[in-house]
């Protein structure tokens, strides 16, 4: 039986669960996708300054990648200067419910998670 059980986890590479967390689970794309959930179509700058603490080189990258994976579109108005707008893709507004779950379970055990590894870290330095 567990056997049977254990043969999923055989291919890990190929888990889809896996490869989206790889891909979302970065220190900008839950974030990114967030803001675009909630405020609907921005501009790189408007984005650039909600977040404030990224790079423009790493928001690059970042909306890039959610651009790869359907999760964001992106649209290019032929002006001078060129005017670039970004959107959640109907891919990308599915993922919400299931991001607004994690943020909130996240907000609600952080305390408990940094006294527990308060507690751990003091722990394992008495007894080192």
């Amino acid at each position: 039986m567990i056997k049977d059980n254990l043969k999923k986890y055989e291919r890990i590479a190929d888990c889809p669960v896996r490869e989206v967390l790889d891909r979302i689970g970065d220190k900008w794309s839950i974030l990114v996708i967030t803001i675009l959930g909630e405020s609907g179509t921005m501009r790189f700058n408007e984005l650039n300054t909600v977040i404030g603490t990224i790079s423009q080189k790493m928001l690059t990258v970042t909306l890039k990648t959610l651009e790869a994976d359907g999760l964001i579109s992106r649209k290019v108005y032929p002006q001078v200067p060129p005017r670039v707008e970004y959107t959640l893709t109907e891919r990308g507004s599915s993922l919400l419910p299931a991001m607004t779950q994690l943020i909130d379970w996240a907000l609600l055990n952080m305390p408990a998670i940094k006294a527990s590894r308060e507690a751990f870290s003091q722990q394992h330095t008495l007894s080192a």
